[in-house]
């Protein structure tokens, strides 16, 4: 191959190498929809998102949404959204269904709601088509003692203004929960309750459990009314079996306190009944010691003797007679 036809190959490829690393950093593709949708941005600015980290087709394509829909948006706020962390394109889809539904809503009020992390295009939606949040069973218990348990469907609606930085919709069913409670708790009778479960509704929305929430709510409805357990009766019960295990637990003590006295009554008769034996085992010394210096005489001491065997036996007499009378039912007749 001669030089010429070399300088002239290696020419096509430089200008091809060019082509392509110009059609693959500059979106010459959407440039051109762009243009033919009449949206008037410029080359040089889709190669300034390339420079800047920005996907082109993120920021024209939401652009040309809005333009198509009538909405003033720049190219800079698009593009400062999207560094921002945000979805331009659902932000732009909001503004567009906000404005088909006279809702008043800027670019900014928007994009601050889409940073905070909630869905705005859904946001829109629910301000347009309310929701229904129902809660879960909740039991309060009335004045009489009776549970009732209870269910409700709180219909709420979005509030743009508060998007950012109320309360979800855990905080609207959790006041809802206590405004059940506590009318159901001033209820004199759990009957009231069944008979006019629409009383909780009005006594529950007339507190305004919408403030500091984003949402408005529109209606709450009582879908379920059952009744529970009688806590009153359980409480009794509960107290009496209380009261009994108190009892109890006194009456054995003073049953080991008096098992204690008894015992400590048994030590010390057995402590008296030693010390007679131990007297009556002087007794003997003391009359030998009498004899010895005539203090008695002989005479008196068998005297002393006939007396205690007189008493021997008329205690053995009167233990056999007594016997008897009870082996003989008829010893009582005679």
């Amino acid at each position: 191959m001669d030089p010429l036809s070399m300088g002239f190959l290696v020419t096509i490829v430089i200008i091809v190498f060019f082509l392509v690393l110009l059609f693959s950093f500059v979106p010459i593709g959407l440039w051109i929809s762009a243009m033919a949708a009449g949206v008037n941005i410029g080359i040089f600015t889709l190669i300034g998102m390339r420079l800047r980290r920005v996907v082109p087709s993120r920021i024209v394509n939401p652009l040309i949404k809005s333009q198509k829909a009538g909405l003033d948006i720049s190219v800079d706020k698009l593009e400062t959204h999207y560094l921002a962390g945000g979805n331009v394109d659902n932000v732009v889809n909001a503004l567009i269904a906000a404005q088909r539904a006279n809702i008043p809503l800027q670019f900014e009020r928007a994009a601050a709601i889409d940073l905070a992390g909630r869905d705005v295009l859904q946001a829109v939606k629910m301000s347009v088509n309310p929701k229904v949040i129902e809660t879960p069973v909740i039991a309060a218990v009335a004045k009489d003692g009776i549970e009732v348990k209870a269910r409700a469907r709180v219909t709420v609606r979005a509030n743009i203004d508060r998007l950012v930085g109320g309360a979800g919709e855990d905080t609207i069913i959790a006041r809802v929960g206590e405004g059940i409670v506590t009318t159901v708790g001033s209820a004199n009778s759990h009957k009231e309750v069944l008979e006019n479960p629409d009383s909780i509704s009005r006594t529950v929305l007339n507190k305004g459990l919408d403030s500091g929430t984003a949402f408005e709510i529109l209606s709450i409805d009582i879908a379920d009314v059952d009744v529970g357990r009688n806590i009153g009766a359980q409480l009794m019960t509960d107290q009496a079996e209380a009261d009994k295990r108190i009892a109890q637990a006194k009456a054995e003590e003073r049953r080991a306190m008096a098992i204690a006295k008894e015992q400590e009554m048994r030590a010390a008769v057995q402590e008296m009944r030693a010390k007679v034996v131990e007297a009556e085992a002087e007794v003997p010394k003391a009359m030998a010691e009498a004899l010895r210096q005539g203090k008695i005489g002989v005479m008196d001491y068998y005297t002393l003797q006939n007396i205690k065997a007189d008493t021997e036996m008329r205690d053995s007499i009167s233990r056999i007679g007594g016997r008897n009378e009870i082996n003989d039912p008829n010893s009582k007749k005679a």
